[in-house]
């Protein structure tokens, strides 16, 4: 069967530098970090004689596992001591930038409340 309406059916690609690839799809971004939502981080010095303590409280939907772990992490990072009690993460000293720094890397949104 012949191709009359093709006008270039005629021609040939020999001596024409081979193409291009077509381009590449651009990759799509890294899906958003889903938030955690958001938790509270307060300086409380009340019944410690005095003495200054960072506390992480208002988690939803996580458990004792998971802040312990945290605590941990924010142990290490701030140089000091800390614990898990009722439900709060309690942390040596006024290291608030510190700890919503790590918050935010795992997902929080960590707000600054009370003095």
């Amino acid at each position: 069967m012949t191709d009359f309406n093709n006008p270039f059916a005629n021609l040939s690609s020999s001596g024409l530098p081979p193409g291009e690839p077509s381009p590449a799809k651009p990759a799509e971004p890294p899906p958003k970090p889903k938030s955690r939502g958001r938790v509270d981080i307060l300086r409380n010095t009340a019944g410690r004689g005095g003495k200054t303590v960072t506390v992480v409280k208002s988690f939803v939907g996580i458990g004792l596992p998971e802040k312990e772990k945290l605590a941990a992490q924010m142990q290490e990072v701030c140089g000091t001591g800390g614990t898990v009690k009722e439900g709060r993460i309690e942390i040596q000293g006024d290291k608030r930038a510190e700890v919503a720094k790590i918050l935010t890397e795992a997902g929080f949104k960590p707000v600054f409340a009370g003095g």
